[in-house]
């Protein structure tokens, strides 16, 4: 197996991800072997009103914590793509900085199941959870 570090990490952040996901800032704060926590700067381009960030965002940030979460536990980037993700918000994150801990629940070799909670920097309650399962996509597809 191969070695997901926060360096490789940190490119594939400008190399596998949308300009529009890029545009969100987001930061590698953490890797592990079953997971990873990335942080969303706070802006007021994320807001809806009142400085609460919208759900688009909580729900961007979520899938894009998970795929670095997938990458860590298989040792490296696979191509794969969401087929379901559900989330509950619980809270608003306002004025705050989120921050998304994803968990792989099960990696296979075609699907791969996860968790993610996300919390406003400097508050443990969580803002949302959510539920994330990808399709593993061969290589060069």
């Amino acid at each position: 197996m191969t070695m997901f570090d926060k360096p490789a990490a940190e490119q594939m952040l400008s190399s596998v991800f949308a300009a529009w996901i890029q545009d969100l800032r987001l930061a590698v704060e953490r890797l592990e072997r079953d997971g990873a926590v990335l942080r969303m700067p706070f802006s007021e381009r994320l807001c809806r009103d009142n400085g609460v960030v919208c759900g688009q965002a909580l729900m961007s940030l979520a899938d894009t914590a998970m795929v670095f979460a997938v990458s860590a536990a298989a040792g490296g980037y696979r191509p794969m793509t969401t087929v379901d993700q559900t989330m509950h918000f619980l809270r608003p994150a306002a004025t705050a900085d989120v921050l998304a801990d994803a968990r792989v629940i099960r990696l296979g070799r075609t699907m791969a199941f996860g968790s993610v909670t996300l919390t406003a920097a400097g508050d443990e309650r969580p803002v949302a959870m959510a539920q994330i399962a990808y399709a593993i996509l061969p290589e060069g597809k």
